[in-house]
């Protein structure tokens, strides 16, 4: 309870009022964060089994839905393939920028450039950079750590989700498993034929 007339320090009282329940809210906002979201099994409810599957969802890049898109919390860059951008016809703020990227199984590919796009995850927008690269790196885009960080994203393989907090509450995108099984199978037949090809020589 606050006494002493209609002025404190110069402030009516109807100000003061004012700024304390906007205190209240901006503090009900900040309830929602990354130490409440959890993962039960209700999650992997309707999953295909058995799996052990990658996290690939379907991403909106400006207008258009983008599937096979990785989440790949071990990736420090977000990656897109300049085949996408040319398919999709995205055009965004162009950078250009020559990085060496190591692979996990130590090959490297050189970007071409960086591109700030927009992205949209159930309807929170952020713009993204990608480094662009050209040959296949078997899926379309590569979300890595600065998109996970910028979104506070929680990923669970197991789960095939990612959920993320929101003032409204904890939002969450289901992976696509035929869309990660579809890309093994390609990935499988495409190692196979290298080997053959190999062999040949």
């Amino acid at each position: 309870m606050i006494f002493g007339g209609n002025k404190i320090n110069g402030v009516t009282f109807s100000a003061v009022k004012k700024t304390k329940v906007s205190i209240i809210h901006s503090k009900r906002l900040r309830e929602v964060a990354e130490d409440d979201i959890t993962f039960t099994e209700k999650d992997v409810y309707g999953l295909l089994l058995s799996y052990n599957d990658a996290l690939v969802i379907s991403l909106n890049v400006l207008d258009f839905k983008i599937k096979r898109v990785i989440v790949d919390p071990e990736s420090f860059a977000n990656i897109i393939q300049w085949r996408v951008l040319e398919k999709a016809k995205l055009t965004g703020s162009f950078i250009p920028a020559a990085k060496l990227l190591l692979r996990f199984n130590l090959t490297s590919v050189t970007t071409r450039e960086e591109i700030l796009l927009p992205t949209n995850a159930e309807v929170v927008i952020k713009m993204t950079l990608f480094e662009v690269v050209d040959g296949d790196i078997g899926y379309n885009i590569i979300l890595g750590r600065p998109w996970l960080h910028e979104m506070r994203v929680v990923p669970s393989t197991y789960h095939q989700l990612l959920k993320f907090p929101m003032p409204q509450g904890i939002r969450q995108i289901r992976g696509d498993q035929p869309a990660t099984r579809e890309m093994n199978v390609i990935l499988v037949s495409s190692s196979k034929q290298k080997e053959q090809a190999t062999k040949q020589l």
